[in-house]
C-alpha cells in the first residue's frame, strides 16, 4: 500500500472509530457529560468512550477509569487535606490518556483538575474540548490565559459569558446555551398525588426549602427558613434533602417543626412546589427554569463572607437568575438581610399575585436569554465537525 493510499486508509479508520475521552469530577458533571455522551452517539454511532464519571455516563456506553466520588471533595479545606491524593490522580490521568490516544480530550466543569489536564493534553497533541467554562467571570480571571493557551474549544452556558471573553480577553467561545433547560424539560412528570402521599405531604400548597448541600451552608441557612414555617401556616413546608446528606442529618431540624422531607428528589418537589427559599447557587437558576417564584438567600461566618467579597469582583448579584437577566428578578437577602423580618416580607411578595405574575414573566424572559434546548447536541455537533475537518 502506497503512502498516500495509507494515510487515507488511516483516516477514514479514525473517523470510523473516533474515540473521545471524557472528564467529570462531580455529579452535575456527570449529569451534563452523559447527555453529551448521547449526542455524540447521535453524529458519530461508532464513537468509543473512556471517561473519569459517574453512573450516568456509564448507563451511556464506554470503559470508566475512576468514580467522581472518588475524587469529589468540597471547600477549600478538604482539597487541601486530599492534595496527594488529587496530585496521584492527575497522574494517573495523564498516563491513561497517553495510553490510549484519544481524538479528543473532553472537558466538562471541574477547573482545577481539569485545566491541568488540559495542559497536557495539548501538549502532547491531542485537540481539547472545554464544556461549561470556569466562572472566571466571578473570580479568578487569571485562569483565562490558560484557558487561551490550553483549551481548543471553550463551550460556554450563560449569555453574558461570550462577550466576557471575546470582548474583555479575545478569546472566541461557543455559546450553545444552558444544559438545565434541556434536563428539566425532558425530565418525566410525576403523579403529584402518589409523591405527596408517598412523603406524606397533605394538600396545602408547598414552600420548598433547599438550604444548599454543605455542612455549613445548612446550618447558616435552615434554622431561619424553617422558622418562617410558624408564620405561614396554611402552606406545607418541605425539606429538599441533598444527595449527598443522609436523614440523620436533617433529623435534629425536624423534631422541632412540623415539616415534611424529600430526600434527593429536588426536581421532584419543584415541579409541585408554589414557592421556594432557596440558597444561591445553582439551584436559583433551576428554581426559575420550574417557574417557581423564590427568595434567595445567603449567609455565612463572617470570615467567610469577607474571603468571598475578597475574591469575587464587579458582581451585581449573586444569583445566577438576576446575573443572566442583569436585574433584580428575585429578592436576594445576604448576610445581614437574611433575616426574620426581611424574610417574612419578601416570602409573602412571592405569594401574592400581582408580584407572582410578574416573576413568571420574568422567567419566561430568562428561558429565551439562556439560548433554548439543544445544549448537548450544539457541542457534539461542534466536536464532530472540527474533528472531521482536522
Amino acid at each position: 500500500m502506497s503512502s498516500p493510499s495509507k494515510s487515507i486508509f488511516y483516516s477514514l479508520f479514525s473517523i470510523l472509530f473516533m474515540k473521545y475521552y471524557l472528564i467529570a469530577g462531580e455529579a452535575s458533571g456527570d449529569l451534563h457529560a452523559s447527555n453529551l455522551m448521547k449526542a455524540l452517539l447521535q453524529v458519530d454511532k461508532n464513537a468509543q468512550f473512556r471517561f473519569w464519571g459517574g453512573d450516568l455516563m456509564q448507563g451511556v456506553d464506554g470503559t470508566q477509569v475512576k468514580h467522581y466520588k472518588e475524587m469529589s471533595f468540597m471547600g477549600f479545606w478538604e482539597v487541601i487535606k486530599n492534595l496527594k491524593t488529587l496530585t496521584g490522580f492527575i497522574k494517573i490521568c495523564k498516563a491513561d490518556i497517553q495510553n490510549y490516544r484519544p481524538d479528543a480530550v473532553i472537558l466538562i466543569d471541574y477547573a482545577g483538575f481539569n485545566l491541568r489536564i488540559a495542559a497536557f493534553a495539548k501538549s502532547i497533541g491531542i485537540p481539547t474540548h472545554f464544556y461549561i467554562a470556569p466562572k472566571v467571570w466571578a473570580w479568578n480571571e487569571k485562569r483565562v490565559i490558560k484557558l487561551k493557551k490550553f483549551v481548543d474549544h471553550l463551550y460556554v452556558i450563560f449569555p453574558f459569558e461570550k462577550p466576557f471573553f471575546e470582548n474583555k480577553h479575545q478569546y472566541p467561545v461557543h455559546f450553545v446555551g444552558n444544559p438545565l433547560q434541556d434536563v428539566i424539560s425532558n425530565r418525566k412528570p410525576i403523579d403529584e398525588a402518589t409523591f405527596r402521599k408517598n412523603y406524606e405531604l397533605g394538600d396545602k400548597p408547598i414552600i420548598a426549602l433547599l438550604p444548599g448541600s454543605r455542612t455549613q451552608e445548612i446550618l447558616h441557612m435552615l434554622p431561619l427558613m424553617l422558622k418562617m414555617s410558624t408564620h405561614f401556616k396554611d402552606y406545607q413546608w418541605v425539606i429538599a434533602g441533598a444527595p449527598n446528606r443522609d436523614f440523620e442529618f436533617y433529623k435534629p431540624f425536624l423534631l422541632d417543626y412540623k415539616v415534611g422531607f424529600v430526600p434527593n428528589q429536588t426536581y421532584d418537589l419543584l415541579s409541585i412546589s408554589y414557592a421556594a427559599l432557596v440558597t444561591s447557587g445553582t439551584a436559583t437558576l433551576e428554581t426559575a427554569l420550574f417557574k417557581v417564584p423564590q427568595v434567595v438567600c445567603y449567609h455565612s461566618s463572617m470570615f467567610s463572607y469577607q474571603i468571598a467579597k475578597y475574591l469575587v469582583k464587579d458582581l451585581k448579584y449573586i444569583s445566577l437568575v438576576n446575573l443572566v437577566m442583569d436585574a433584580t428578578v428575585v429578592s436576594e437577602l445576604i448576610q445581614s438581610d437574611f433575616n426574620d423580618i426581611l424574610l417574612q416580607k419578601e416570602l409573602q411578595k412571592i405569594l401574592e399575585t400581582e408580584t407572582r405574575i410578574k416573576m413568571f414573566e420574568n422567567y419566561r424572559l430568562l428561558e429565551e436569554k439562556l439560548g433554548g434546548s439543544g445544549a448537548s447536541q450544539k457541542v457534539a455537533h461542534i466536536i464532530w465537525q472540527s474533528l472531521s475537518e482536522s
